[in-house]
């Protein structure tokens, strides 16, 4: 990523502190316990350590060590019965969900040989799990529940513990970062206008503007040519160009792309949305001819690049790259009825990660329905599972998630130099494109290889926003 962030999760454990003096040996067995938990939790995350809670007051200190923190999630342990006031003042201030993982050491009681204690530390599949929801339901916190068994090792747990700390990296990566809006969305596609102050207040989102004026004049100082030639190098490893590629001819190509990183690096960008609606001629004309490959290439290392100023699906293609390592533009394109397929894919920028093979660009004389002609490049997204994400708004202004899965299948596609993939849908390709349109989730969506609408739920959850799944 050329703006790195890490997610900051929450983590402490609880047990009741009534049992511990009854109980000695309890002490060290939850000690180790807590430290082989904490081992589960990814290096991809900051672990803020709360501690093994037993008192209503050590509650309270992980509570002001969470917000001091400005965690985006919260994941606590159940290392035996323990009442809730445990809990509540530890999660009470903060607006994330708390994610309740109830492991059981052993796989199975030894009934005739356990004790009461070895129950308590060893056996107890966590019967505090039900208070613990119902309390968080009454303070209006969002929740979910992990069960699971440590004995012989659960890939399980495991896997919705990463997949929970992946969807908390969306949260940082919102509230840590940027979003550029390069001129303003393409005229008349009012699907894609946006409240940029209501975006920062539900979405955690801040919108920074620019003028194509100041954009022109981006690679006027880059003057470092071992730095430019190994960005036309990267460009020619990434790309197949139309009628050969040479350092020479993409020179003028990687010097913006170098100059848009160290722009994208100092102004902390994640995300941008950018549409020209200008004469493109003259140093317009040049820039604008090479923003498809020169924004590709951002898009390559974690930079949302979204054409026709559309900010919401740039959100999606951020959610989609951080989650699931591409996010592609798509919009729906034609359906093959014949084949009971849908056509879905977009013109401009695109992920190389989602490509199967090596992507291709060519000049074309103008690109549809915008001003001037130049690179196009064409991306050919991996078969098999694909996963879709829109995102919308209500006429309130709240936020919605839509989704799908389908799975992408071999045959022909278009040619002209746009991505275009062939997806088939469960529901079939007519059903498919009712409910999603029937959702209202603006023209575009973003397109990651593989199935991504559980994680993608948690990313909803820890935004506190609906979905509307379609199909899987």
């Amino acid at each position: 990523m050329l703006v790195e962030t890490k997610a900051r999760v929450g983590v402490f454990a609880i047990a009741l502190g009534a049992y511990l003096p009854q109980f000695p040996t309890l002490v060290p067995e939850f000690e180790g316990q807590y430290a082989a938990f904490k081992k589960t939790i990814p290096d991809s995350v900051e672990l803020v350590d709360g501690g093994i809670v037993t008192t209503k007051e050590q509650s309270m200190a992980a509570g002001d060590k969470f917000r001091a923190a400005d965690v985006d999630l919260v994941i606590l342990q159940l290392l035996t019965y323990a009442t809730s006031y445990n809990m509540l003042p530890a999660v009470r201030d903060l607006d994330v969900p708390v994610v309740l993982v109830n492991v059981q050491k052993k796989r199975a009681p030894d009934y005739a040989n356990t004790d009461t204690p070895t129950w308590l530390g060893e056996l107890y599949a966590c019967g505090a799990v039900g208070e613990m929801v119902a309390d968080l339901e009454r303070a209006g916190k969002r929740h979910a529940v992990i069960t699971g068994v440590v004995e012989g090792g659960d890939p399980a747990v495991q896997a919705e513990i990463e997949d929970w700390c992946r969807a908390a990296q969306v949260r940082r990566r919102f509230r840590d970062t940027n979003l550029a809006q390069i001129g303003r969305p393409y005229p008349g596609m009012m699907d894609l206008y946006i409240d940029e102050t209501n975006l920062y207040h539900r979405m955690w989102l801040y919108t920074k503007q620019f003028d194509w004026e100041k954009m022109w004049a981006i690679a006027d100082d880059i003057t470092d040519e071992a730095a430019i030639r190994a960005k036309a190098e990267d460009i020619l490893d990434t790309f197949d160009i139309e009628g050969g590629g040479t350092v020479e001819k993409v020179w003028e190509m990687a010097k913006y792309v170098v100059a848009f990183e160290q722009w994208v690096k100092d102004e902390k960008i994640a995300f941008i949305a950018s549409h020209y609606d200008g004469f493109a001629k003259g140093k317009a004309g040049v820039l604008d001819s090479m923003l498809i490959p020169a924004f590709s290439m951002l898009i390559k290392q974690g930079v949302a690049c979204a054409v026709e100023g559309d900010i919401k699906v740039a959100m999606a293609m951020s959610i989609l790259k951080t989650i699931a390592g591409c996010g592609q533009l798509s919009e729906m394109y034609s359906i093959d009825f014949d084949k009971d397929i849908c056509i879905i894919g977009h013109s401009g920028s695109g992920d190389a990660d989602i490509s199967a093979k090596k992507p291709t660009m060519k000049i074309v004389p103008v690109f549809h329905g915008k001003t001037g002609g130049g690179y196009l490049t064409q991306f050919y997204p991996h078969l098999g599972p694909v996963t879709y994400l829109g995102i919308t708004q209500d006429k309130d202004g709240r936020f919605k998630f839509v989704v799908a899965e389908g799975v992408n299948e071999e045959g022909p596609i278009f040619t002209f130099g746009d991505t275009n993939m062939r997806t088939r849908f469960t529901c079939g390709a007519r059903e498919f494109v009712n409910r999603w349109s029937e959702a209202g989730p603006t023209h575009h969506m973003a397109a990651a290889s593989g199935r991504h609408i559980d994680t993608i739920l948690k990313v909803a959850k820890i935004f506190n926003v609906p979905v509307d799944v379609i199909t899987r």
